[in-house]
C-alpha cells in the first residue's frame, strides 16, 4: 500500500498550475527568441513579456509600466530596500522595519547598517502585529524608507499597511518627499486582495511560486515617479532597473498565475479558510495544551500556526513526514537554522515553545480528506512524542 502524500506547506511553495505550465511550454521550444532582438522571434518574446506585465499589474491594481520582473522575492526586496537607500541616502539615513520580517529584508537592512544607516526594528507584541503608534513614534525627518511585510510568512498575521501608508503620505505631503513605503507582499498576493493604491505603498514585492507559478521569477511594483538605484549592472533591461536577458517562459508563467489568482481569488480564499478552520476546530477538541500563535482574528485564510506544548516541532514535522504529511516549523528560507524562529521569539513565546510550533498552510489543491487524514494521524504522534518529554514528566511530578 503506497503512502499518502498530503502537502500542507503552501506558504513555502505551491504546485505549478497546469494552465501555467501549458502557457509556458511554447516559450521553451517554439517561441524562444530573445526579447531584446528586433526580428520577429524577439518581438514575439517581447509581446509575451508585456502581456504578462499587464496580468501582474491587473492583480495589484497597478500600471504595467510600474512592474519590474526579476528572479524572485529576495531579489525584489534587495532592489527595493537598497535601491531606495542608495538613491535617497543624501536626504537621510534612517530605515524602519519590523522584528518579524523575512530574512531578505532583515539581511538587506543589516547590510545598510554597515553602510552607515540607522535601522529601527519595531516590536510586534503577542499578537504578531505592529502598532501604528510605534511607527508614528519611529518616523523622523531622516527616514527614507519604511519596509513592513503585508502578511507574516509564519503566523499569517496581516500588518496595518494601509494605515502606515496614510502616515507616510501625510509626512510626504508635509514636505518629506524622500520618505517611501515598501512591503514584502509575497505571502499576501494571490491569497487576499492586494491593491497597491489602497495600501498606499511605493514599492511592493511579490513572487510567482507562492501562487501556483514557477520558481525563479518575481516582480517588484515601483510607483510611477519613484527613483531607485539598480543593483544589477549590465544591459538596459526592465527600464534600467534589472539588467539581464529576460526569462520569457518564467515571465509568461508569473503572468498566467496572476491572471488565474485574480479570477479565482474569492473561491480560493473561502476554500482555504474552510479547511484551516476545520483543522483548528477539530485539533483543539482532540489534543490538549495546544494554542494558536499570533492573533487569529488578523490573519490570512490559509495559515494556521499552532503551538504544541511539551513537543518539539521538528520531531512533529519529521513524524508527520514519515506519515506522508508535509508541514513546516517556520520559514523555508530559515530551515537550516537550529535556533527557534525569530518570529516566535519576537511575539514573546518562551524559547521551549518556540521549538514546539507547526505551520499548516493550505492551497487550492487541498481537500477536506487531507485534513481528515491529519486529524487521524496527528493526535497519536503528539501523544507518542509527549511520552518522551522531560518537561512534561517534570510538570506531572510537581503537580
Amino acid at each position: 500500500m503506497s503512502l499518502k502524500k498530503i502537502y500542507l506547506d503552501n506558504s513555502a511553495s505551491t504546485r505549478v498550475d497546469d494552465e501555467v505550465v501549458k502557457a509556458m511550454l511554447p516559450f521553451f521550444t517554439e517561441e524562444f527568441g530573445n526579447a531584446s532582438s528586433t526580428h520577429q522571434f524577439g518581438q514575439q518574446a517581447k509581446q509575451a513579456i508585456e502581456t504578462a506585465r499587464g496580468q501582474v499589474a491587473a492583480l495589484l491594481n497597478a500600471s504595467p509600466t510600474e512592474i519590474t520582473f526579476l528572479s524572485g522575492g529576495t531579489e525584489s526586496d534587495n532592489l527595493a530596500i537598497k535601491g531606495i537607500a542608495e538613491a535617497h541616502g543624501d536626504k537621510g539615513k534612517h530605515i524602519i522595519t519590523s522584528q518579524i520580517e523575512h530574512p531578505a529584508v532583515l539581511a538587506s537592512c543589516a547590510h545598510l547598517e554597515q553602510q552607515g544607516f540607522k535601522v529601527t526594528y519595531l516590536p510586534v507584541y503577542r499578537e504578531g502585529v505592529i502598532r501604528i503608534e510605534d511607527v508614528r513614534a519611529a518616523l523622523t525627518d531622516e527616514t527614507v524608507l519604511t519596509t513592513v511585510m503585508h502578511v507574516n510568512n509564519e503566523l499569517g498575521t496581516i500588518q496595518p499597511l494601509s494605515e502606515i501608508g496614510a502616515l507616510v503620505k501625510e509626512r510626504r505631503e508635509a514636505g518629506q518627499r524622500h520618505l517611501h513605503l515598501h512591503s514584502d507582499a509575497v505571502q499576501s498576493v494571490g491569497k487576499i486582495p492586494v491593491d497597491v493604491k489602497e495600501l498606499g505603498v511605493d514599492l511592493l514585492t511579490m513572487t510567482a511560486h507562492k501562487l501556483h507559478g514557477p520558481k525563479g521569477i518575481g516582480a517588484l511594483y515601483v510607483r510611477k515617479g519613484v527613483r531607485l538605484t539598480s543593483q544589477m549592472h549590465g544591459g538596459h533591461h526592465e527600464r534600467d532597473r534589472r539588467a539581464g536577458t529576460e526569462s520569457v517562459p518564467l515571465i509568461v508563467g508569473i503572468g498566467k498565475a496572476c491572471e488565474l489568482a485574480r479570477l479565482h481569488l474569492t473561491e480560493r480564499m473561502e476554500h482555504a479558510r474552510e479547511l484551516r478552520d476545520y483543522l483548528e476546530e477539530e485539533l483543539f477538541k482532540r489534543i490538549t495544551d495546544i494554542s494558536p500563535n499570533g492573533d487569529p482574528a488578523r490573519r490570512i485564510p490559509n495559515i494556521a500556526n499552532l503551538n504544541f506544548e511539551f513537543v518539539e516541532g521538528e520531531g512533529l514535522q519529521i513524524s508527520l513526514d514519515l506519515k506522508g504529511v508535509a508541514v513546516s516549523t517556520g520559514s523555508a528560507c530559515s530551515s537550516g537554522s537550529h535556533e527557534p524562529s525569530h518570529v516566535l521569539m519576537a511575539i514573546g513565546l518562551p524559547r521551549d515553545n518556540g521549538y514546539g510550533s507547526l505551520r499548516f498552510s493550505f492551497g487550492k489543491d487541498n481537500s477536506r480528506e487531507d485534513v481528515d487524514y491529519v486529524l487521524e494521524t496527528l493526535p497519536a504522534v503528539v501523544e507518542k512524542l509527549r511520552k518522551l518529554s522531560p518537561r512534561l514528566r517534570q510538570k506531572q511530578a510537581s503537580a
